[in-house]
């Protein structure tokens, strides 16, 4: 799979007064359309060209086109960063597209502004492989890991954390992976001292609130972003694609609890509509962010989001 970061790295919008920049780790195709939304026949995809295609479709090979990315947030005085991607260096056997990657994401986070030491907050929505890569990077022992971000206190969901941490036999031992994720990237940041496991409802800062969204993950959440007149929610991995704005009920390949993936989907994209918040996926390419409005039993796309600058 090829990456291309080019033409949005480090795009930058204000919302009231918090400023938004998004760095991409990797864009391109992820696999079969159909494979990873499983629910979504291909009239649904055909019928969309026009505005899934190039950016989300490509209807030559049907292949579902995807980002990577986090977005850091300067709020309050302090700099938070959303979500950390895959990571260098991972075993990750069972995802090809993240086994042992090489990028150059603190590169970008650096020439967008941002140092490690700078970031004061790590919210990881959720904690699979591609949310909490970078949250650690090697140490000087062979084999250990360190918190990338040495000043930063980490934002983790309590329930995601008890799923797929040695409790719960990390995530009841039906993938390996999730045993590899959680000891490289999650357990060090707990040693360090650096994690904090929220529940129910978290307040950032005066412009920040996590609230939970369970069902991609038990513990999964959204970021609210409420300053002055503007509003905007990070929803994590609650929408992959944007056909999933068109019909809530599709849920991804990747949903633990596709039920109630369904009912939080359906819950936050209902307020976004209605307040008119920008809504921010993880993986979006293109413009990375959208306005939706209500049509009939799901939603349509009424904006993308603009940026300024890179």
């Amino acid at each position: 799979m090829s990456d291309d970061t080019s033409g949005e790295n480090a795009r930058r919008m204000v919302l009231g007064d918090v400023e938004i920049i998004r760095v991409v780790e990797w864009r391109g195709p992820f696999g079969p359309a159909r494979d990873l939304v499983p629910g979504a026949g291909p009239g649904l995809w055909e019928d969309n060209e026009a505005w899934l295609a190039p950016d989300h479709w490509d209807p030559a090979d049907g292949s579902a086109r995807m980002a990577l990315q986090s977005w850091v947030l300067r709020s309050g005085g302090r700099t938070v960063l959303v979500d950390t991607g895959v990571g260098d260096g991972r075993e990750r056997p069972d995802a090809p597209l993240f086994h042992r990657r090489r990028d150059d994401f603190l590169g970008s986070l650096e020439r967008a502004g941002v140092r490690p030491e700078d970031v004061d907050v790590v919210v990881n929505t959720h904690l699979h492989a591609d949310h909490v890569g970078w949250n650690t990077r090697p140490g000087d022992a062979p084999g250990a890991w360190e918190p990338t971000f040495p000043n930063a206190v980490y934002l983790l969901p309590a329930a995601d954390d008890a799923h797929f941490g040695p409790g719960n036999a990390y995530g009841g031992g039906l993938r390996a992976q999730d045993r590899l994720v959680y000891e490289d990237s999650v357990a060090p940041v707990h040693r360090e001292g650096r994690a904090v496991l929220w529940d129910g409802e978290h307040r950032v800062d005066g412009n920040l609130t996590l609230e939970p969204a369970p069902g991609h993950t038990p513990g999964s959440a959204v970021l609210r972003l409420e300053s002055g007149g503007d509003r905007a929610v990070f929803v994590g991995d609650l929408v992959h694609s944007p056909v999933q704005l068109l019909d809530p009920s599709h849920g991804s390949c990747f949903c633990m609890g596709p039920a109630g993936a369904e009912a939080s989907r359906r819950r936050i994209l209902e307020r976004a509509a209605d307040r008119r918040e920008l809504v921010v996926p993880a993986h979006f390419g293109g413009a990375g962010a959208a306005e939706v409005r209500r049509e009939g039993g799901g939603f349509a796309l009424k904006d993308w989001a603009e940026w300024t600058g890179r």
